[in-house]
């Protein structure tokens, strides 16, 4: 059976897993959503159908013939149901518990399967085969009366269940006469009826889910489309530290002939930039949670550029290297540069504050349909990307004005991020590695450039509401120093629009920024003819590159989801509303069963690429969805 990223998530925002069509875990990494998969099915290259196959949990039904999934309404909560030819039906719920308990949130590393015969007695067998050091091998198991310990290098993980435990470990087909309860957690005792416990934490969990989603300020069309995102972007939260990564995965491709290529590329991480655009996205549906969470996590890093070590270490710089080629999240040349100055920030960091994040191959997993490399870590946090500076302000900035946090910021706050506005000022017509981090590329990128103003901007903003009016006019004056500079090398007379890169003519999706950030105006006749230029010139069919230019890998093959939504962004500001509903249609329909996206499309549009689910992707459904929904008011 060719695999797919057809893949519903489950998570509790310390735990997550993805289970395939049919109802088996074949994704869930140990102790982090960064760390070793437990389970790595996805990327094993093996059909997890097989009896040789490993890193999987599955419940097989004998004799299956159909299986049916969808979640519980307003939950990360699946429900499977599978039928054999002779009509006996199981019913599976899978799920991470997490629920308030003792004046906190229990979101334990544990995961959840509650298994019911629905129709006569189906006979079941059930396949636990975790996978340790990327899989290298089986885990270690050591048996008890009622449980199964897995011991890995990372984690050890215990299996308690009401089934027969030799059952499970023998992989023993048996009649299913009456409900079993798996619950596998941390290595500790389970003090209680695992029955009657776990059906406890299912109740509650549902609570809490559809608690946290009558909070949302949802828009009145596709409701059910941006609850699902938001719930995905949720699961996409690593709680304890308050950071977002990028997408749950690793190393899924992002072409159908990415065989060899080293287009695979790890995203378990926190890019400053993708979990901007997440908190914006949730912003606008008044998740005040998600922000204060990961303003949390700004904070620390901004102390740790402030008070961090200081000395000079290898960092990807792009002058004076050729060929001008760009290339994805990745590999790309190293010079020594220093970057021990205050303030100083890089585009990723690891869910637990981690600077380094040292990329490395894993040999013993062949990859997503035997695509190979698999990657872990990501050469990016070497990398000079100067729109980062933006998006730690423009993040940081609403907690100046929000009064419903429990923190709201303060002078002493302000303070902290000036040295990030003294960074962006000092790097704003800078060569940089842009937003898309390309290589072998020396240029100042108009998207970088655009969110250093920002940051001095917003920076004024804040001064302002603090009745700081000396430090106002400060960041103010900043602010229309790189305007200025903007408009001067960004605008390339001869073409009429603005360009990529400081003097050059290059066309880039990150043009359609400079309206999301204020930048510039959509009636602005410039931006109206960079509008025009970048949907002509980038858009393929129904779908959007981020850029057009050859790369060492040939060809763009597919086009960027995200870049896809801002295209029907700039339709509808552009006064092209009905294409740009028809457009975001077509991209709801591109969804996985479980209303997903990743990173990456066909050009044809039958088929998704790179990392699941993308959160970028993610994003762009919820803005658009909430950008081109009829008002509320239009019901009353």
């Amino acid at each position: 059976m060719t695999q797919t990223l057809d893949l519903f998530p489950i998570g509790n925002c310390t735990a997550s897993a993805l289970i395939d069509r049919d109802g088996r875990f074949v994704w869930a990494c140990v102790p982090r959503v960064d760390g070793d998969p437990f389970f790595s099915a996805l990327l094993g290259g093996i059909d997890p159908a097989a009896d040789a196959a490993q890193g999987l949990w599955d419940i097989q039904v004998e004799g299956a013939v159909e299986t049916t999934q969808e979640y519980l309404r307003n939950t990360p909560i699946l429900r499977t149901v599978v039928t054999a030819a002779s009509g006996a039906a199981v019913e599976i719920i899978d799920f991470c518990p997490r629920y308030r308990q003792l004046g906190r949130v229990y979101r334990p590393l544990a995961f959840i399967r509650l298994v019911r015969p629905l129709r006569d007695t189906p006979r079941i067998t059930i396949r636990l085969r975790p996978t340790d050091d990327y899989g290298a091998r089986p885990t270690v198991q050591t048996v008890g009366s009622n449980h199964i310990r897995y011991v890995g290098g990372e984690a050890t993980l215990r299996l308690t269940t009401d089934a027969p435990v030799s059952h499970i470990q023998a992989e023993r087909t048996f009649r299913l006469e009456e409900p079993i309860a798996m619950f596998l957690g941390p290595d500790e005792g389970f003090d209680s009826d695992v029955a009657t416990t776990t059906a406890r934490m299912l109740r509650e969990t549902t609570d809490y889910w559809r608690g946290w989603v009558r909070t949302l300020s949802v828009p009145l069309e596709w409701q059910a489309a941006v609850i699902r995102a938001a719930i995905t972007l949720k699961l996409c939260a690593y709680e304890e530290t308050g950071a977002i990564v990028a997408a749950l995965t690793t190393s899924i491709p992002e072409h159908s002939d990415a065989t060899g290529t080293a287009r695979n590329w790890d995203y378990r991480y926190c890019w400053l930039r993708d979990a901007y655009y997440v908190v914006q996205a949730l912003n606008r549906l008044g998740a005040a949670d998600m922000l204060e969470n990961y303003l949390r996590y700004l904070r620390n890093l901004v102390d740790q550029a402030a008070y961090g070590e200081r000395q000079p270490i290898q960092a990807t710089v792009t002058q004076g290297l050729t060929p001008s080629l760009p290339g994805p999240r990745g590999l790309a040349p190293t010079v020594v540069v220093d970057r021990s100055k205050a303030g100083h920030v890089q585009p990723v960091y690891g869910v637990g504050l981690e600077p380094v994040l040292t990329e490395w191959i894993a040999p013993h997993l062949p990859g997503y349909r035997g695509m190979g490399p698999v990657r872990v870590g990501n050469q990016a946090h070497e990398h000079l990307q100067h729109d980062v500076y933006g998006q730690i302000v423009l993040s940081t900035v609403q907690a100046f004005f929000d009064e419903r946090l429990f923190r709201p910021a303060n002078a002493a706050d302000f303070q902290a991020l000036e040295p990030v506005g003294e960074r962006a000022f000092e790097l704003h017509d800078k060569p940089d590695a842009s937003l898309w981090e390309f290589r072998g590329r020396e240029a100042v990128h108009t998207y970088s450039s655009v969110m250093c103003w920002a940051a001095c901007d917003r920076l004024g903003n804040a001064a302002d509401r603090l009745g700081l009016a000396e430090r106002a006019r400060y960041w103010n004056d900043k602010a229309a120093q790189i305007r200025a500079t903007i408009e001067e090398r960004a605008w390339n007379p001869e073409l009429g629009r603005y360009a990529a890169t400081f003097g050059g003519d290059e066309l880039d999706a990150s043009l359609l920024q400079l309206v999301d950030v204020r930048f510039a105006s959509p009636d602005d006749p410039r931006m109206r003819a960079t509008m025009e230029a970048v949907e002509k010139g980038l858009r393929r069919g129904r779908f959007m590159l981020r850029y057009a230019i050859p790369d060492d890998f040939g060809e763009p093959k597919t086009a960027f989801n995200f870049c896809t939504f801002w295209l029907i962004e700039a339709l509808h500001l552009s006064g092209r509303s009905e294409e740009a509903r028809q457009l975001f249609e077509e991209m709801l329909a591109r969804r996985t069963a479980a209303g997903l996206l990743s990173e990456d499309i066909s050009f044809t549009g039958d088929e998704l690429w790179g990392n699941y689910p993308q959160t970028y992707s993610l994003v762009g459904l919820i803005n658009c969805a909430t950008l081109l929904s009829k008002p509320w008011s239009s019901v009353r």
